[in-house]
């Protein structure tokens, strides 16, 4: 009886698989032809170099048409999804594809404006091990269920000068002792640029006496009791800040120049490779490196996700399967292109693929897996409007 039981098992794998195999390919004769208008941001040289070779790699592989809609802000792209449903289009929406996250991936999911479930359906989410990173099925606390596809994976950095800093603070009280010790030396940009945000997300994490709180929607929590530490801090930290606390950095971009300029001591970047990069182009000196904070710093994963009223839903799923690839992840990890963390599980990968990324050159100044660590989590997407709304009442000027 066992040995039937196992034959009717293995032959209904075999026709799942087999099934699954052939809903494919049909996805692949759909997709060929179509073209696909991918909103992604553009405002750095190297990812738009990444993205234009994957333009030209799904065009040759799968004759889709990738054409790139540079974001500066990926609330520009929900928003227009949202106004093309008020508006009736519900068959044929100007975007197909988003790079997408937290809090706008919530915003979609929550008023059904997202294609899907989808992602597990990719040949390539093999490579995908769900339970390595909570962030792979937790976005920011929103539950993924399929609805959008993994393809990158980001933790705050640090970057400082060596030749100028022998000890860098390595947790934001250290940063704010050394901020008194060094006016004028730090900063943080200006939310509600995302980077700014995790600042304070990371200072709220290490300050707060609630950490379990994060956990929650900000609606569930007292608000004013958990972030109570956290103003404090900001209240002590910003007289001694570059400018002193008057004007804040617009981007990561604009702190590395500021530190080249040796206006400041300490950059942050969501790139892991960014002092690398920087360095190979000329744009910071070769004796700067990066770190984490000891107790860890803030990790997330990025994705796609395919709007409910894109006309080239099958395009989207080839161009997501497509970034999902080794090949394609292999090249976004090596720094002279990007330096984006892969999302695949090295175990599930090919000896040869494994080989690939070992040998991937890494830059003089980024981070090992090992030196990153582990990353800590993001809190509940609710917490960034709030933290934005309530920094802006107490500092924007």
């Amino acid at each position: 009886m066992l040995k039937k039981s196992l034959l009717v098992s293995g032959v209904l794998a075999s026709l799942i698989s087999t099934a699954g195999a052939q809903n494919w390919q049909d996805t692949l004769e759909e997709a060929k032809g179509q073209t696909v208008y991918w909103n992604a941001w553009g405002g750095s040289d190297n990812i738009n170099a990444y993205i234009d070779w994957i333009k030209s790699s799904v065009k040759d592989e799968y004759q889709v048409n990738l054409k790139h809609v540079k974001l500066a802000d990926t609330a520009d792209a929900v928003s227009r999804v949202l106004a093309e449903k008020a508006a009736g289009n519900n068959a044929n929406g100007s975007i197909d594809l988003i790079w997408i996250n937290g809090e706008n991936f919530r915003t979609l999911k929550n008023n059904n404006l997202l294609f899907g479930p989808f992602s597990q359906g990719l040949p390539n989410y093999q490579y995908i091990d769900e339970s390595s990173k909570k962030s792979l099925t937790q976005d920011f606390g929103t539950n993924v269920d399929g609805m959008e596809s993994p393809w990158g994976a980001a933790q705050v950095i640090f970057m400082y000068d060596t030749a100028t800093v022998s000890q860098p603070p390595k947790s934001m009280a250290q940063l704010l002792n050394y901020a008194e010790n060094n006016p004028g030396r730090i900063s943080y940009p200006e939310p509600p640029q995302f980077l700014g945000t995790t600042f304070l997300k990371q200072a709220l994490i290490e300050t707060t006496h609630y950490p379990s709180a994060l956990s929650k929607p900000v609606s569930q929590v007292d608000f004013d009791q958990v972030t109570q530490p956290l103003w404090s801090f900001l209240d002590k930290l910003h007289p001694n800040t570059w400018r002193s606390g008057t004007s804040f950095p617009s981007s990561s971009e604009q702190m590395m120049r500021l530190l080249d300029d040796q206006e400041i001591d300490l950059a942050l970047s969501f790139d892991v490779s960014a002092a690398s990069v920087q360095i190979d182009q000329g744009n910071l000196s070769d004796t700067v490196r990066s770190y984490v904070f000891d107790r860890g710093t803030i990790g997330n994963t990025h994705f796609v996700a395919i709007p409910y009223n894109s006309a080239s839903t099958a395009g989207a799923q080839v161009v997501a399967n497509f970034l999902l690839s080794p090949k394609a992840q292999i090249k976004k990890q090596d720094p002279t292109t990007w330096g984006d963390l892969s999302v695949l599980s090295y175990s599930k990968l090919a000896q040869a693929d494994q080989t690939a990324f070992n040998n991937l050159p890494r830059g003089i100044a980024t981070l090992t897996l090992a030196e990153l660590g582990e990353s800590l989590p993001e809190p509940h997407v609710s917490w960034v409007e709030a933290l934005e709304k309530e920094w802006r009442k107490r500092y924007a000027k």
